[in-house]
């Protein structure tokens, strides 16, 4: 019901529905609220941003989604090298979990491994086409090593999945006038 009321419902009961996916949903929502990222109501695409980033993270069983969240502490007191160490165990025992692949693609980034980093965004991107921050951190990537036309690539994929990046879209911007 959720679902149906955040694609087809008003505009209150489509904030509603996904607050309400945000807060309670499993990744299978992700496609509910990827599409919800392209809304005509800048409220429900700021709700569907929030509760996506929420929801990459509850992909998997109990025990792998705990690991996710260890992997992103590790990142986030730059302990790169524990973090890919732990996150690739993780890849090796569920590869099928985006969120892994873009953790790790994370700390490579940091590590400034941009290539594997650009490989592990874009094997997230694969899984879950609606992960619009592996399209930018793969972008970023590119950016890196200096191929434009790479980045101009993945900066448009993001906007394609979620439209409200202006930061990306004037990275965009620029790019073309740069090419």
């Amino acid at each position: 019901t959720l679902s149906r009321l955040a694609g087809y419902g008003s505009r209150v009961s489509r904030r509603a529905a996904v607050l309400a996916i945000g807060f309670v949903g499993d990744y299978s929502e992700n496609a509910v609220l990827g599409r919800a990222l392209r809304d005509s109501d800048r409220a429900v695409r700021v709700l569907a941003d929030d509760g996506i980033r929420r929801l990459w993270f509850r992909c998997g069983n109990e025990a792998q989604r705990r690991e996710l969240q260890r992997v992103a502490r590790l990142i986030e007191g730059k302990q790169y090298l524990e973090a890919v160490r732990r996150v690739t165990i993780l890849i090796e025992t569920a590869p099928w979990i985006p969120e892994s692949w873009y953790q790790r693609s994370i700390a490579l980034f940091r590590q400034k491994r941009y290539l594997e980093s650009a490989n592990d965004a874009h094997q997230a991107l694969e899984i879950n086409p609606y992960h619009f921050e592996a399209a930018i951190g793969m972008g970023h990537c590119y950016l890196e090593m200096r191929d434009q036309a790479g980045a101009l690539d993945a900066f448009r994929r993001a906007l394609r999945v979620h439209p409200g990046l202006e930061g990306i879209r004037a990275q965009v911007a620029y790019l073309e006038r740069s090419a």
